[in-house]
């Protein structure tokens, strides 16, 4: 089951982009994609279902060392609620990372800088579910915090898999005129704007991109022109994401899909490993 490419010689997989949440907002979201919720409009088979210690087991069957527990709150007052059950599982499963979301809401200027203060290594937005913008006022004391802090966000702005009001690059960028340093991780290599995003990293040091879904042959979809030299000169800024648990095929895939650019043992040696091991300060 090992999913880890021996001839890599690494320790194993860091995966800043999976999820774990309290169980009735986990069902609530198993619903959607079984229903094929509008978002979709296709079949969209859950591969890996089951209790939260039987994901975290086959994580870790699978090479994982360290990995995300994320949720998004997609309404005022329910960032509270998750995070708490969130942090909670990060405290009785050791190879988690302490994970947090926030909504555009007046108290959260108060509360993300509590949860900072607790130890929280990263945080998930995401514009399209939540309907907001990510340059909304109510923000901008909270992304003003997570710049001080260095904090990364998992951010999910792209357009995929379908457009939001609010998706886009347009209102990334401007968060960042503000806030340049913010540690952003921009969740599905930004897809499908691809380069639109890609920009935004070459233009700021502490923007980087998650694989998450990207390239893989559920989209039936060719690998963009021209991507490949792009993301071999972004090598230090590319982070492994998966989407585990909530994927139509099996985790390897992600990985195989990788392979196929053909960037080099060392590119993946960085994405799937080093790249996460140094923003989390893992040890080998």
């Amino acid at each position: 089951m090992l999913s880890v490419p021996a001839e890599l010689g690494i320790p194993g997989i860091v995966d800043v982009h999976t999820h774990f949440m309290a169980p009735p907002i986990m069902a609530k979201v198993w619903a959607y994609f079984d229903a094929a919720g509008p978002m979709l409009g296709r079949e969209w088979p859950i591969t890996y279902r089951g209790t939260d210690e039987e994901r975290v087991e086959q994580l870790r069957a699978m090479g994982v060392r360290k990995f995300s527990a994320l949720s998004y709150a997609h309404k005022p007052g329910i960032a509270g609620f998750m995070n708490d059950w969130t942090l909670a599982f990060a405290d009785r499963t050791p190879d988690a990372l302490r994970c947090a979301t926030f909504y555009p809401e007046p108290d959260a200027a108060t509360y993300v800088p509590q949860l900072l203060a607790d130890g929280v290594e990263l945080f998930k937005v995401h514009v399209q579910v939540g309907n907001f913008a990510p340059n909304d006022p109510l923000l901008e004391p909270v992304w003003g915090a997570l710049a001080e802090s260095g904090t990364p966000i998992v951010l999910h702005a792209g357009s995929g898999p379908a457009p939001g009001a609010h998706t886009g690059p347009a209102g990334v960028a401007d968060v960042l005129s503000r806030h340049p340093d913010l540690a952003l991780v921009i969740a599905h290599l930004g897809m499908p704007e691809f380069a639109d995003f890609l920009d935004l990293a070459d233009r700021h040091e502490h923007v980087r991109l998650d694989t998450t879904m990207a390239f893989v042959d559920f989209w039936d979809a060719p690998v963009p022109d021209g991507i490949e030299p792009r993301l071999l000169a972004l090598q230090d800024k590319i982070l492994f994401g998966t989407d585990f648990p909530n994927i139509p095929y099996p985790y390897e895939h992600q990985i195989e899909v990788l392979q196929r650019l053909d960037l080099g043992d060392d590119w993946m040696r960085s994405v799937l490993w080093h790249n996460g091991a140094e923003l989390f300060g893992l040890d080998a």
